[in-house]
Parts: structure tokens; sequence; C-alpha cells
């Protein structure tokens, strides 16, 4: 299946990027080209549906996703959300993190004063979280459910173990890297929380995200303001105070009805085979480069990864990269790539003749 029609960068160059950026499909451009179109036309009465429309949009995400409605909410970024999220909390919440998480994860939560713990993402990760868990006894646990620089996935079976072991325990997941690399049913998942940018492997562009709780995660957050009355104004009406807490001001229906256009395009095409096609040349990825000895042994033991990689590199290796037009960012100590499902195994071996120059 050839995605370049919708994609016609995807002509231009060989994209492993989209753990920096996804790239934005034909039919959301010209979504984006009528939104203008019509906002510039209208003026102020293009704003008349907005509260549907966004009520159309938090459905769109609680149904890809399988939340409800009413404890789903638009925010602009992940960073947003979770530091709105932090805001929420009692002062006296102990965090295990993961060491060298993503920054927007980790500072947050260290810049307030949390008591903190960290586990370390090694082949080990699951069983290093618990044992932080017995020793160190976190009220809540906030992870990358996949870490940024290396590509290394938490094993969401263990997290559902988890949680029913301790169910007491907040998880806490950062999704911007894991959300739209496959199915994934947040209500029966052990996740308490899942915060994502839609700007990655969502495809949705710049300036949208979500956050995802369920009822325990509801009822620990802003509790000193439930005392107060809610506004009454008629353009306030049927918020609830979470609410006004993450969607505080106006949302933009440009970025958000975008994340809603690539939604609809991922259920037109189907998370399974998406799904499916990501494990297939992320399989073949992780042999190829583990044979050529360019992963780190911790990647290379563990059975379960994503589709984003780090390889050891030098200037020459990034050098022939770029006289390729392969597309890739360093990060950390080497070069991260990245295959979405619009990746090709032709992708794969173009990359491989350029490594296999070294």
């Amino acid at each position: 299946m050839s995605f370049k029609a919708q994609f016609p960068l995807l002509s231009n160059c060989t994209y492993l990027n989209t753990a920096s950026s996804g790239i934005l499909s034909t039919s959301i451009l010209e979504w984006r080209k009528s939104h203008d179109e019509d906002f510039f036309h209208r003026g102020s009465d293009f704003r008349l549906e907005q509260r549907s429309f966004l009520q159309e949009v938090r459905e769109h995400v609680a149904r890809f996703f399988h939340s409800k409605a009413e404890n789903t909410f638009l925010v602009q970024n992940m960073s947003y959300g979770f530091n709105t999220f932090l805001d929420g909390l009692a002062a006296d919440h102990k965090f295990l993190l993961i060491t060298s998480d993503y920054p927007s994860v980790n500072y947050p939560v260290e810049s307030r004063g949390f008591h903190c713990a960290y586990a370390l993402p090694d082949e080990h990760l699951e069983e290093n979280i618990l044992e932080q868990i017995k020793t160190f006894n976190p009220s809540i646990l906030a992870i990358s459910l996949v870490q940024y620089a290396s590509g290394i996935q938490i094993d969401l079976n263990f997290i559902r173990t988890l949680k029913e072991s301790y169910p007491d325990l907040l998880i806490v997941g950062d999704g911007t890297q894991f959300c739209g690399t496959g199915s994934f049913n947040f209500e029966e998942s052990g996740l308490d929380v899942l915060i994502s940018s839609g700007y990655k492997w969502m495809l949705s562009g710049y300036g949208n995200g979500f956050v995802l709780l369920k009822d325990q995660a509801c009822r620990l957050l802003y509790q000193k303001r439930m005392s107060y009355s809610l506004p009454t104004e008629i353009f306030l009406k049927d918020r609830s105070m979470l609410s006004l807490c993450f969607e505080p001001g106006h949302l933009d229906t440009f970025n958000f009805g975008t994340l809603k256009q690539s939604i609809l395009n991922f259920e037109s095409i189907g998370m399974d085979v998406i799904q499916q096609k990501l494990h297939s040349i992320g399989e073949l990825a992780k042999k190829a480069l583990t044979d050529r000895g360019l992963l780190s042994n911790t990647v290379a033991a563990r059975e379960l990864h994503s589709t984003i990689f780090n390889i050891s590199t030098h200037p020459e290796l990034t050098q022939r990269l770029q006289e390729a037009n392969i597309i890739v960012t360093p990060r950390g100590e080497g070069l991260r790539l990245c295959f979405h499902f619009y990746n090709t195994e032709e992708d794969l071996e173009k990359l491989l003749r350029v490594l296999d120059k070294n």
C-alpha cells in the first residue's frame, strides 16, 4: 500500500523523522484551506457553531481511544495538559519517574518540589519500576509510554497488571510517541491518565493534544476548587470544573479540527492495519540494525520495542544521510530514526545501503 499520493513529501525524501514531527496529508491540507476560507468569508459567524464542533472533536477522540467523552479534554499540547494536571494535585504526592525521560515529563514534577524516585529505562525497565514501587511506595507513576530518545516502549500488559496489584497507584502516561501507532483502549488499560500532543504520530499538525482521565484521577484533581460556584454565564453553561481548568479560554477550531480529520484518516485506513505494518517494519529494522551492531545492548535485549531507534553515528555518516536525502534527527548520543505506517521496506533498504558504506 503506497501513501505517496496522500503524503507528497514522501516523493521528495526518505522521511524517518516522525518522532520529531509527523507530516500532513493532502486531504488534511484541503480541509485546513476550506476551514480558513470559511473564516475569511464569514467573520464572527464562523464561530457560531464552535461549541458543538469542539464537542464533536472530543467525542471523536473519546471514541478513537475508548475513553469517556466527559473525561476527555482538548489541550494545546502534552506539556500544557501535564502541567495543568500537576497543578491540580495535593503537594504530598510521591512520584516515580524514569531516568532521562522526556524533559516535559520529569522537569515539571521535579520543579514543583514533589518527592521523586527514579527507575532506569534499561532492558529490565518493568522490573526496575516494580522494585522502586516496593521500596519507595509512590502514589503516582509518570512515564512516557515510549522513551523519546531510545524508543524503549513500556509493556502495556505490565501496566495493566501493575494497576491490578496496586489499585491506589495513579499511573500517568505521556502518549506523544505512542498515540497513533496502533489500537488502544484507554478504559481497559491500566492507565489513569493519558496525555498526548497530536503533531507527531497522530499526524495532526501543531497546537493540538488531549487529556484522557479515569474517574479515579478526576476525583483527585483541584479538590480545593470544588467548594466554589461555577460561572453562570450563558457561554459557559454546561462546563465542568475540570473543563474550566484544562480548557480555559477559546479553543482553536483550526488546530482541533485537524486532529479530528486525522482521526478520521486513521479510521479509514484501520488501526489494526497500521499496527501490523509498524510491527512488521519495526521487526525488520531492529534485526537489521542489531546485526550491524548499531543499537545499544539495552534495546537489542528487549523483546518489545517501538519503531524508534537510536544508532551510533559520526560526522561522515550524518553527511551521507543528508546527501541521500534521508531525514533523521540527532538525539542523545546518536541519530534517532523512526518508521511510521507510510514508510516502506524500500525506505529501510535505502537507509541500510547508506549505513553499509560505513
